[in-house]
């Protein structure tokens, strides 16, 4: 039964295969339960509210995603989004953080209404192979740089930005170790060897200080932060009118947008590709499912006071260790519903612990940089700039956005301008606009 309806044995895989995938995922993705209610708490809200929040709309989404589209790409509060919220909005704006979340449930409302209408799929197909492909590895440079960020391996530099971290610290021993263990599973083709890595340097990180002991291990669930856009704040309005009544928080919620817009279409390309569900012309099979899902998240991650609930690329890691359907979403469902009860104890899964399975995973994600036309510069140099854009500027919506703009440009001035599609045109309008106004 189970097999049947999530098409594990047509799709090559297996129920254990999915489990393992699961978990490698979860535990990959696992440290948003921890840090989301740390950011979104400095804006006010309520630490525990905010943990539960993120593991409910975590798990709910997820869920939904494996039963509708049946594909392993679990979701989640996303980070960068949930900073803007807490920094950009309720700080900078000086607004309830109700309101922020009430801007997050208007941006998911309307991009939903997108994915109905068949724009966000259509812009999707609008988009050239090469490219499609560019993003894919654009995003495992990505996913290997910020392992190695959180592994303290690659650290910041006033003078260069970047610098190779001081490996004799425990912090970094554990992620080296982390790394070598990863790699060598991987090429012994251990079963599960991505989840045997993060699990092995988590005990190994125990003796070096760097996983702490949990000071306790259960907490019963907050929900004092669900339906935030509709409590009413100090000043005695609901957020979601005050949203409309400030066209500042509408701009937010139109930058928001196009970020959660080609996030999800640059993680969705690159776990389809090395998941199996993209086909030779580059289409994403299920593409509307996933989208209207991804879409509904944002708007449910806003309800219920998460930030806004997307796509996590680091999905990746569990379709490297072997998951092709939405059962192993079954399980990082579970997972989070579970840790909502025991976060504290999954609060010790360290970023040097999950720091060898990023790497390896942006690794295999490599693999089509070959497929790109570089000896075509007109989507050679798009490919390019969206590859290094990504990671260098730590946006995988900015290394879109780049893409596309240079893409049009370089098309127009050879005199082939009519070859972009004109979807591609008002996406490279609206990215160029994000960037001059926000």
């Amino acid at each position: 039964m189970v097999d049947k309806f999530f098409k594990i044995s047509q799709r090559g895989s297996s129920v254990s295969t999915e489990v393992i995938g699961g978990l490698t995922t979860f535990l990959a993705m696992a440290y948003i339960i921890a840090v989301n209610p740390g950011i979104l708490m400095v804006a006010g809200v309520p630490f525990e509210g905010a943990l539960t929040a993120t593991c409910f709309g975590a798990a709910l989404m997820t869920i939904i995603m494996g039963l509708w589209a049946n594909r392993p790409i679990a979701l989640a509060s996303g980070m960068g989004i949930n900073a803007v919220v807490a920094f950009s909005i309720s700080l900078g704006v000086g607004v309830d953080w109700r309101v922020a979340m009430a801007v997050i449930l208007v941006e998911g409302i309307i991009i939903l209404i997108l994915v109905i209408c068949g724009l966000r799929e259509a812009v999707m197909r609008a988009i050239p192979v090469s490219l499609r492909r560019a993003i894919g590895i654009g995003i495992g440079l990505f996913i290997a740089f910020i392992g190695l960020q959180n592994g303290g391996v690659v650290v910041s530099s006033a003078a260069t930005a970047v610098e190779l971290g001081d490996l004799t610290t425990p912090f970094a021993i554990v992620s080296v170790i982390s790394i070598l263990t990863a790699v060598i599973l991987t090429a012994l083709k251990v079963r599960g060897g991505l989840l045997i890595s993060i699990v092995f340097a988590t005990i190994v990180g125990i003796p070096f200080g760097v996983t702490p002991i949990p000071e306790a291990i259960f907490s019963l669930p907050d929900f004092s932060t669900f339906g935030a856009p509709f409590q009413m704040t100090e000043e005695g309005i609901l957020p979601i009118v005050k949203v409309f009544m400030t066209p500042v928080l509408l701009m937010f919620a139109f930058s928001l947008l196009m970020s959660d817009f080609f996030d999800t279409v640059g993680t969705v390309v690159a776990v389809g590709t090395q998941a199996g569900f993209v086909d030779e012309k580059g289409d994403v099979k299920n593409a509307k499912e996933i989208l209207i899902v991804d879409s509904a998240a944002a708007a449910v991650g806003g309800l219920v006071g998460a930030s806004s609930v997307t796509s996590y690329v680091e999905s990746m890691s569990g379709v490297a260790a072997g998951a092709r359907t939405g059962l192993s979403n079954m399980v990082i469902g579970l997972g989070f519903i579970v840790f909502a009860f025991f976060a504290p104890v999954i609060g010790v899964v360290s970023g040097a612990a999950t720091c060898g399975a990023l790497v390896v995973v942006g690794f295999l994600m490599m693999s089509d940089i070959g497929e790109i036309e570089w000896n075509d510069i007109s989507v050679a140099f798009p490919a390019f700039i969206t590859i290094i854009g990504m990671p260098l500027t730590y946006s995988m919506s900015h290394g879109i956005g780049f893409g596309f703009i240079s893409f049009c440009v370089i098309k127009t001035f050879q005199g082939k301008f009519r070859e972009v599609k004109p979807l591609m045109w008002v996406a490279a309008l609206a990215f160029l606009a994000t960037f001059i106004f926000t």
